[in-house]
């Protein structure tokens, strides 16, 4: 199996790096040359919960270097999905699958339009991750990777999927409704992401201080009643009690919005709170915390320029 990883950032290093264990080619996709090209020459390296260790990983800015790909994941920020599925067409072949675990509502649909339903499988991770610079990451946290394909069977691919990952140490299992799956990581994104891009604190942080606690609990309550409104079953039972034990879980994690906010780039608030605040308004449900939450991210956005540098490195925790 030839696997393709599209969007070297957190995420998408630690998938890499772990699949490097496999036996399986992999090959590293950047829209970026020069990232590209220092990750083949140096590889990745990994410290935090899984150890201290390098993988040595093929990267390239150019898809055909890659040839046809049977697994295509893609780990870009979602404002970016329609631009990679572009990217990957000269790495489609039949039967090539494209996975996506990335945050937010709208990329298995994105996918599907462009590429067509029976190649998409779509999922969630609750593996966490930080980049400190290209070729260097900080794995934050460990956690469940579950997947599934969008009319819910589970072909020979999908297994396959499966136990490659779960042999490289990748927990992974199979779902058949996806669209909860989705739900379910936009809930917890919902009442993490956001926080800690505003305040500028790690995951675990969130829950130690009266302030935050109480606002993560207001935006997941109001995450959750859209959700049943929409006769959505989420993966869990009590989506507050998840929420703050992947705090826990993830406690020395910077959040990928925090990260995108101490770069000074854009965040995916569009596809997270943003999704609970459009749904708020075409249901007629109130969700006070989640707009607020848009409102102050956005306008970090917008005053880059004005505001006060950070610091130029991830802080350790």
């Amino acid at each position: 199996m030839k696997i393709a990883i599209v969007g070297p950032g957190a995420m998408g290093c630690l998938f890499a790096a772990f699949l490097s264990k496999s036996k399986e080619e992999l090959w590293l996709l950047d829209k970026d040359k020069e990232n590209a090209s220092r990750i083949n020459e140096i590889g990745i390296s990994v410290e935090g919960v899984s150890g201290a260790w390098h993988a040595k990983i093929k990267a390239t800015a150019n898809a055909q270097d890659i040839g046809k790909a049977d697994l295509i994941l893609i780990f870009v920020k979602s404002f970016h999905t329609k631009q990679a599925v572009e990217q990957i067409k000269p790495l489609l072949q039949e039967n090539t699958k494209i996975m996506t675990l990335q945050n937010g509502i709208g990329n298995t649909e994105i996918i599907a339009e462009l590429a067509g339903e029976n190649r998409v499988i779509g999922g969630i991770t609750s593996e966490g991750a930080t980049l400190i610079e290209t070729g260097k990451i900080r794995h934050a946290g460990r956690g469940e990777t579950i997947i599934g394909t969008l009319d819910g069977k589970a072909p020979v691919e999908i297994r396959s999927i499966r136990e490659t990952f779960n042999k490289v140490g990748l927990e992974t299992r199979m779902s058949r409704d996806i669209k909860g799956l989705a739900w379910s990581k936009l809930i917890i994104n919902a009442g993490i992401n956001a926080l800690t891009a505003i305040t500028r604190l790690p995951n675990g942080k969130l829950t130690e201080f009266e302030g935050t606690k109480r606002i993560l609990r207001d935006a997941v309550t109001e995450a959750t009643r859209i959700a049943k409104r929409k006769r959505i079953k989420l993966i869990y039972d009590d989506p507050l009690a998840k929420v703050e034990a992947v705090c826990e879980g993830t406690s020395a994690n910077i959040s990928s919005m925090l990260q995108d906010v101490l770069k000074r780039k854009r965040t995916e608030i569009d596809f997270i709170n943003g999704v609970i605040v459009r749904l708020g308004q075409e249901l007629g449900i109130a969700v006070p915390t989640n707009k607020l939450l848009v409102d102050l991210v956005k306008t970090i956005e917008s005053s880059y320029k004005w505001s006060l540098p950070a610091k130029s490195s991830i802080p350790k925790v």
